[in-house]
């Protein structure tokens, strides 16, 4: 089958597009030919070293997909061929004390897709029947393919973790990125104010056309005295960062008193001061987080039936361009979500 893999680590030189061996089929399990994939910050970090993340090589990249179901075990009673779905990334064993209590994303041994094993960018895709979910009648497969990774991550940050309440605030940092973008979808379709910051200037008017209420350029204005000044000098209740460092300070001091942040990043350094005094005295609340469990994504799925959520596609190439894809992620141009076409529908 053709496959986008990786046959070491460093540049787009040792991402290659060629011929993978089609994944076997065992029981319980799924064989899913992709129509669609997009693209993640960790399909850089994979190429760039991969460090920490146990992979052989070569190995197929990609960590979210759509597609069509190809083959399954004679008594699968919820997936049948011909059946388009949309993927899960993250393989639990069912079996630690996390999955026996339904927080399979906490699992001791987890394997995601394009990470710890053969990813999503390749014609075919082999995986438990518990992470292939019907797609949303709603979406093409790019779209669909968007929400296994940066929807289902801002959907746990924002109602799983911080618990927003229709009335409040919420803050979204560097708006363009997939998640940032998922976060401001989901909180409008909740009902919250959400204050944006880019630097930008572009994805901030586009963000206001997709309903923000306020835009913060990072780089004309500073972010906490302008948070202050647009809540009256009360602060946001929630604030959705996954920029790490370069932002930490001002994301502590947009918050209420009481206020909760959730983070799921660090793209500029992952070390910033810690300012615990703050944290103590105003009762902060701060949040780690990533992606989400396969309730989550049910609960994904039905809000986007329900409420008509389109996640955005910045753009989108072919396999055989995904050079030209890595370099756009690269350089942050875009706004939204870099889609990939594998495969006919």
């Amino acid at each position: 089958m053709k496959a986008v893999f990786i046959t070491g680590h460093g540049g787009n030189e040792v991402v290659r597009v060629g011929e993978r061996p089609r994944p076997l089929r065992g029981r319980g399990e799924v064989l899913v030919r992709m129509v669609a994939a997009t693209l993640n910050r960790v399909d850089l970090y994979m190429r760039d070293s991969g460090a920490g993340i146990t992979h052989g090589l070569p190995h197929i990249m990609g960590l979210d997909g759509a597609g069509i179901v190809e083959e399954t075990d004679p008594d699968e009673t919820l997936l049948e061929p011909g059946q388009r779905v949309v993927l899960h990334p993250g393989i639990g064993c069912a079996r630690c004390e996390f999955c026996q209590r339904g927080e399979g994303v906490l699992c001791t041994s987890i394997k995601y897709l394009g990470e710890h094993r053969d990813g999503t960018l390749a014609e075919y895709v082999c995986l438990p029947a518990r992470n292939v979910f019907p797609m949303p009648a709603s979406l093409d497969f790019a779209q669909a393919a968007a929400l296994g990774v940066n929807h289902l991550t801002a959907w746990r940050m924002l109602f799983t973790k911080a618990q927003i309440k229709p009335w409040e605030t919420v803050l979204i940092f560097g708006i363009g990125g997939g998640v940032s973008l998922a976060a401001l979808q989901l909180a409008r379709l909740a009902g919250n104010r959400v204050i944006v910051t880019s630097r930008d200037a572009a994805k901030l008017e586009r963000a206001l056309a997709m309903g923000a209420t306020y835009a913060i350029n990072g780089t004309k204005q500073d972010i906490a005295k302008q948070v202050m000044a647009l809540t009256g000098g009360r602060g946001v209740d929630v604030v959705i960062e996954n920029v790490g460092q370069a932002v930490w300070s001002s994301a502590l001091k947009s918050l209420v008193r009481g206020g909760r942040i959730v983070t799921c990043g660090a793209t500029s350094g992952d070390q910033p001061a810690a300012d615990l005094r703050r944290i103590f005295i105003r009762q902060l609340q701060i949040f780690g987080s990533t992606l989400g469990d396969l309730d989550e994504f049910q609960n994904l799925l039905a809000f986007t039936e329900r409420t008509g959520l389109r996640p955005v596609i910045s753009s989108s190439y072919p396999m055989d361009e995904v050079h030209a894809a890595l370099n756009e992620l690269e350089a942050a141009r875009q706004f939204g979500k870099i889609a990939i076409t594998i495969g006919e529908p």
